[in-house]
């Protein structure tokens, strides 16, 4: 069983409405796809659909609500599904997931740590052995981070495919905050071999990544009445 639900960034009853589903796809085995009407398969789904309220929710291909289902309604749709296994792998909808935010706070720490050597020193470069620390807090600490935060939440939308998420989501972070801090510590502190095992680490979490967004970029296997409250009109 396939499930879609159509949604729109300014679709107000989308969020809910996700918030909804994601709930239900955690407890029954179905395959769940949220699908922004932007994107291409989203447009196709409207064209051939003829829909004209969103969210609305589409099953192995065929419209069979409109607008915001509670989740005991949502149980009783995919009510032949069987419950769920654990799962790594999840598709990404329009909220941004925990450990995305995790990382785009990070960045901005990052970010802000660096813009502080640069209002004190009027420079991202120090003297002598830790004159890139600044500049590694800048790099592989706001932009790197910004990097993993928007590719874990844009990348898995544009293509429809998921992404792995759990644990390894954690060690890549964890392993790439503690690659950034030794790193600069390193710097500082003229400790060469600890600065070679924050850019270890680093580059450790830069594998798990990749690994990660390897089976979001691998092309996908080809899958085979009136508007209810909380439904907003296109």
């Amino acid at each position: 069983m396939k499930v879609q639900l159509l949604v729109s960034d300014w679709c107000a009853s989308c969020h809910q409405a996700e918030k909804v589903w994601r709930e239900v796809s955690e407890e029954r085995e179905f395959e769940f796809e949220v699908v922004d009407m932007g994107q291409s398969e989203g447009k196709e789904l409207v064209s051939r659909l003829r829909l004209k309220t969103i969210p609305a929710l589409v099953v192995d291909g065929k419209l069979v609500a409109i607008g915001l289902q509670s989740k005991q309604q949502a149980l009783i749709i995919v009510g032949a599904a069987p419950p769920k296994a654990a799962s790594w792998a999840h598709h990404v909808g329009l909220s941004m997931g925990f450990s995305s935010r995790v990382a785009v706070h990070s960045s901005l720490a990052y970010l802000f740590i660096a813009g502080g050597f640069l209002a004190v020193k009027g420079s991202l470069f120090l003297t002598g052995f830790a004159r890139v620390a600044p500049l590694h807090l800048f790099t592989l600490g706001f932009m790197t981070f910004m990097v993993y935060a928007l590719g874990e939440h844009m990348l898995p939308r544009f293509t429809g495919n998921p992404i792995r998420s759990g644990s390894l989501a954690w060690w890549q972070l964890g392993f790439a905050h503690a690659g950034v801090l030794m790193l600069v510590t390193g710097f500082v502190s003229r400790l060469h071999w600890l600065a070679l095992g924050g850019a270890i680490l680093a580059w450790v979490a830069l594998l798990l990544f990749m690994l990660r967004l390897w089976p979001v970029l691998w092309p996908r296997e080809a899958g085979a009445g009136p508007a209810e409250d909380g439904a907003l009109r296109l």
